[in-house]
């Protein structure tokens, strides 16, 4: 069984006890949230599609951990004006566990 969820503006494919990075969330680590953006459910060859989102169910998950991902260098150069500018990013990412889907 398997459903897809909308997370803080993306949509995941997520089943029962899977550990997916999202991008950062409020709360603390080890507390329970609940996603109530399900837009589909699928369970064996039955598949239920949300006209948005389906009101019946839910997703709850814990998190495990804020973390960083990797650098991304962002580097602008015009050719033969001297100008260089160099910078980097690095996008925050929680880390959930899926508990169950209701």
């Amino acid at each position: 069984m398997y459903v897809i969820v909308e997370i803080a503006g993306q949509q995941f494919k997520v089943e029962k006890d899977q550990e997916i990075f999202v991008h950062r969330l409020e709360g603390e680590e080890g507390q329970k949230v609940e996603f109530s953006e399900v837009l589909l459910k699928a369970d064996g060859t039955d598949i239920t599609v949300g006209t948005p989102t389906l009101s019946s169910s839910k997703v709850s998950a814990t998190i495990l951990e804020h973390l960083k991902g990797d650098k991304v260098i962002v580097f602008k150069k015009k050719r033969r004006k001297g100008y260089r500018v160099k910078n980097g990013h690095r996008q925050a990412f929680t880390r959930i566990k899926i508990d169950g889907i209701s």
